[in-house]
């Protein structure tokens, strides 16, 4: 397909610039006011064209809890998430199509889904992740949630002398599922990529993450993880290898400028040095870090250092949503209360940047996206600044990361097809959609957790809260 995108607003050193912005296939290839048209013609008068932005942490399939779990911290949630994890393969497949549809209606071209696995229908759940986004048009970094140590392990013992179970699948298989979905579905210039990555340390052995850092190098992948999310992720981490998780991931060779770490609130300045030095990224994911009172990430600590950083929306039952512009809005202004001196604080075209660029970067292809520049792929979305949640008119951008716009995709692309067109999704029926989910769910409160029951005792002792 091509097209001319005429008289649009992009972003310029100086304020903005109304220009043409030619797309012929998958890149731009042209970009300067009043061009010759080609292909189809699009009127961008009174329109914004920025980069795709990138979900670039998520957990889909938890699109079915969402709203269900009470505020309590990670270690006690996740038990309850376990309690009533959705084990059907339909229900991976509408959750993955809600999260697409939700990622690009809010600016997010791509996303990294931190796909949660149906035990022993491991394959399956990935082949389904990659039809629903395939089928919706969202460029998609499939990264399978693999563990190899049970869920007992997460939580540190503070020497209570806790018993953990043995987890049910070996590293080995737990590998060799990998590596088999890398060969059948990682293919990247059909916007469908698959990435090795271990739910982090709390869940998983030093001879995980080797065997994904092998599989990275083999095919050239990139790596995600989660990364010392809570205060007992940090004590668990002393307890399990006597320093920090950083410097021991270091050490295993897993951090480099293709691993991106979901969350990292509780890094210390050492641990600073060390993102920057390997130039890992950090995903900044504030809500559910608020959600779940595990603190907030010192992300101005991590720009000043020259981490690169990120936004992600987490899994919908810790947001519990898959706006990327509400993401990105509170990722940016919650960090005005984190240092005194404003002039380190975000401001709305850096955090476009984080969002575009950052998010391309942590995956180790902002040569090919991330910014609006000829020879780069065309994801790309634009924003309607006419609708009312956008007026009156003053700071295009400002608006769109400050303010809180409703439904203003007007148009978006991913490697130049059209993904979004009117506000619609061009993809999938989205009322259909709609109606399966609701048909597919059901009102809940005060659903009882066993399992969380069962762990709250122990969590209250080693974190030292009465009980």
């Amino acid at each position: 397909m091509s097209f001319t995108i005429q008289q649009v607003l992009i972003p310029a050193d100086q304020g903005y610039a109304a220009v043409d912005v030619q797309i012929i296939g998958k890149k731009i290839t042209a970009i300067a006011p009043y061009l010759d048209p080609v292909g189809v013609v699009i009127n961008g008068q009174n329109k914004l064209l920025l980069p795709g932005f990138f979900n670039a942490h998520t957990h889909s399939s938890e699109m079915w809890q969402r709203g269900s779990i009470p505020p309590v911290p990670l270690e006690l949630w996740i038990v309850e998430l376990y309690d009533f994890a959705p084990l059907d393969i339909d229900r991976v497949y509408l959750s993955a199509l809600g999260t697409a549809v939700e990622t690009l209606l809010t600016g997010g071209t791509s996303v990294v889904d931190h796909l949660t696995l149906i035990p022993g229908q491991e394959f399956e759940t990935i082949a389904t992740a990659v039809k629903a986004y395939k089928e919706v048009g969202i460029r998609a970094f499939v990264a399978p949630l693999i563990q190899d140590q049970s869920l007992t392990t997460s939580m540190p013992d503070g020497g209570l002398g806790k018993q953990d179970e043995a987890y049910f699948r070996s590293t080995q298989v737990t590998l060799d599922i990998l590596e088999a979905a890398v060969k059948e579905f990682h293919r990247p210039e059909e916007g469908v990529n698959i990435l090795p990555a271990p739910t982090g340390m709390q869940l998983c052995s030093d001879e995980l993450f080797k065997g994904c850092v092998t599989l990275s190098d083999r095919y050239h992948l990139p790596l995600h993880t989660h990364l010392l999310e809570t205060k007992a992720q940090s004590m668990l981490a002393q307890e399990k290898y006597g320093r920090s998780a950083v410097a021991h991931l270091q050490d295993l060779g897993f951090l480099t400028d293709r691993t991106s770490l979901a969350h990292c609130v509780w890094l210390t300045d050492a641990d600073i040095e060390i993102l920057a030095a390997t130039k890992s990224t950090v995903v900044h994911n504030a809500l559910s870090n608020l959600r779940l009172g595990s603190g907030i990430a010192p992300v101005l600590k991590y720009l000043a250092a020259g981490v690169n950083v990120t936004f992600g929306c987490d899994g919908s039952a810790s947001n519990d949503s898959q706006d990327l512009l509400e993401a990105i809005k509170m990722g940016s202004i919650l960090h005005c209360v984190t240092d005194v001196d404003y002039r380190h604080w975000i401001t709305p075209r850096k955090s476009v940047e984080m969002a575009a660029l950052g998010g391309a970067t942590g995956l180790h292809i902002q040569d090919q996206l991330g910014t609006i520049e000829v020879g780069k792929e065309a994801d790309l979305v634009l924003y309607d600044l006419t609708d009312l949640s956008l007026l009156p008119k003053t700071d295009p951008i400002g608006l769109l990361i400050l303010g809180r716009p409703n439904q203003v995709v007007d148009q978006a692309w991913v490697q130049g097809k059209q993904v979004v067109a009117d506000g619609k999704i061009t993809g999938t029926d989205v009322d259909g959609l709609k109606k399966e989910l609701f048909a597919k769910s059901q009102w809940a409160s005060d659903r009882p957790s066993p399992m969380r029951e069962k762990s709250e005792i122990h969590y209250r002792q080693v974190m030292g809260l009465p009980n």
